[in-house]
């Protein structure tokens, strides 16, 4: 079947998401508690403040609050790419304050005194308070006074994680989209002080596009729900059994055939390579790094039915149960029977060729190559396979991911491996190289919230949104510690998940508990005062139109 237009594609995917509009998934989301107020009131202390994930330390100050105005000027002091973060950060108050608020270099601000937003770069900021090289890279101050706000990093990736902070602090008004609304009448925050930091490097969403495509305009939207909790790894799930999402020019037929459905046999898409390098651009401009998953040696039908002398599957399973049948696209869920012939040469000019294009079109440093549930090989013939696929990864200048199973090989130094269900994850560890952290009972958004849940899976459990919160990646398995740990991801598998409303269903609220579990220290968290801080986030989602789940252990603003 030729490749859908993009037009037909995202109207398609427009249609798929105003049918969901009416799903019981929005009724659920309907059913919380009732709308908030008609307008928000700012912080009266910043010990009051309700940000997610928890900062450091925050110290309140005494004194007037900073007051957004018509006087409100944004000066950035430093390298030229805080410019495009002081604008990101204008245009949300803009909108709803009705105010210009101008973004200035500090070498064309004007002199004098008030009412300033300062956005610095200094490399030697948190040198004395924070020990870990990585931490500083992202961590931040953020002064509060009467005149002036300032953030201050080692990075510009720090400031835009200090300026995620403040626009929290921020009443939840702000993200209103006309100031006619008047939703935040007084835009200001509290006098004080934060100096906070990330705890682990990695803090990653894996969002699978490979079972149930989503278009470039629904990525961003992930992708701005990801900024505003301080994640910064995009892990795109771009080929499955289901799916292949992503355009190679040398094989293209890969999104010809592999491309044209998804699970449920629907008709499907997939990102050119102009797509694929919008969503880089645009999370580059958030800060976070897309790392792109080609799965292999399993996970593979979509490139064999694309060109069958690649496979040496088991026979294709019927998508109605028992049984199977004939090869080609498939459209069901079952997993472990696709494989690539390792022994044959056309399939590593295959690998060497899909590796060297995504490589070229991926300017972050990081390949994954999946490596999971592969029954057909044996383990001579799957070992073989990811050394192999390492040094093709590596020749093209990325550091190769995978899934645990990769641990079963010889790893290069640097290789990551990421856990999901512990049994073989170790083996990575011992031959020295970190874990992401993504255990299935905890991480896996896929899975539903209780059984009375309408979407998602089951098989790593039920997981509330205390669940999701309340543990600790350092503590998780035997033999692991915090310097074998790079961080954490959250996966939300797509098998059941149709469109971004119910993507935001099962990623909402326990998103931005991940998003804790991964920057705040353990010492600094704790269930009863996460739900309490998560409950004045609301009101926020419903201005910014994210579908949520109420989980009944928060009470909700």
């Amino acid at each position: 079947m030729p490749a859908l237009p993009v037009k037909f594609r995202r109207a398609g995917a427009l249609a798929a998401l105003c049918a969901a509009m009416t799903s019981p998934l929005v009724a659920q989301s309907q059913s919380a508690p009732p709308q908030a107020p008609a307008t928000s009131s700012p912080l009266t202390s910043l010990d009051a403040h309700r940000v997610v994930p928890v900062p450091s330390s925050v110290t309140a100050a005494a004194g007037a609050p900073f007051v957004f105005s018509a006087r409100t000027v944004v000066v950035t002091d430093g390298p030229a790419s805080l410019v495009p973060i002081g604008e990101y950060f204008a245009r949300i108050v803009r909108k709803s304050a009705a105010i210009r608020m101008p973004v200035q270099r500090a070498s064309q601000a004007a002199g004098g005194t008030g009412n300033v937003v300062v956005l610095r770069v200094d490399t030697s900021a948190l040198a004395d308070v924070v020990s870990s090289q990585a931490a500083r890279d992202e961590g931040y101050t953020l002064d509060i006074s009467t005149d002036t706000v300032r953030v201050t990093a080692r990075t510009a990736a720090g400031v835009f994680f200090g300026l995620a902070t403040l626009r929290q602090l921020l009443p939840w008004g702000i993200e209103a989209e006309q100031s006619a609304l008047r939703l935040a009448p007084n835009v200001s925050v509290p006098a004080g002080r934060i100096v906070d930091a990330p705890r682990f490097a990695w803090r990653g969403s894996m969002l699978d596009v490979a079972r149930h495509f989503f278009t470039v305009d629904e990525v961003k939207q992930h992708i701005d729900l990801m900024a505003l909790y301080k994640l910064n790894r995009l892990h795109l799930h771009l080929a499955d059994d289901q799916g292949w999402r992503i355009a190679i020019a040398s094989w293209p037929k890969l999104t010809e055939v592999g491309g044209s459905t998804e699970v449920g046999g629907a008709p499907s898409g997939y990102y050119t390579k102009a797509d694929y390098t919008d969503i880089v651009r645009y999370a580059a401009a958030r800060h976070i790094v897309v790392v792109p998953e080609i799965d292999m040696p399993g996970h593979t039908n979509a490139a064999i039915a694309a060109y069958p002398r690649l496979g040496c599957s088991r026979p294709t399973p019927s998508i109605y149960g028992e049984g199977t049948q004939p090869a080609g696209v498939y459209t069901g869920i079952r997993v472990g029977w696709s494989a690539l012939c390792p022994n044959k040469a056309v399939v590593w000019h295959f690998v060497d060729d899909v590796i060297r294009e995504i490589a070229a079109m991926t300017p972050g440093p990081y390949l994954h190559i999946g490596g999971d549930e592969v029954e057909v090989l044996n383990h001579q013939q799957y070992a073989g396979f990811v050394e192999r696929a390492q040094t093709i990864v590596h020749k093209y200048g990325k550091t190769m991911v995978g899934w645990e199973e990769v641990g079963k090989a010889k790893l290069r130094r640097g290789s990551i491996a990421q856990l999901w269900r512990s049994d073989t994850a170790l083996l990575a560890v011992k031959q020295g190289n970190q874990l992401i952290m993504s255990p299935g009972p905890r991480t896996y958004l896929d899975m539903k919230y209780t059984p009375a849940t309408e979407v998602g899976l089951r098989w790593a459990g039920y997981i509330e949104l205390r669940t999701a919160y309340d543990w600790d990646p350092a503590s998780y398995a035997p033999g692991l510690s915090e310097p074998s740990i790079l961080g954490v991801e959250a996966p939300l598998w797509s098998e059941t998940v149709k469109n971004l409303n119910a993507a935001q269903y099962l990623l909402v609220p326990r998103l931005p508990a991940l998003a804790e579990v991964a920057w705040s220290v353990k010492a600094n968290r704790s269930w009863d005062g996460f739900r309490e801080r998560l409950a004045a986030h609301a009101p926020r989602w419903r201005l910014l139109g994210i579908n949520f789940y109420a989980s009944p252990q928060v009470e909700w603003n």
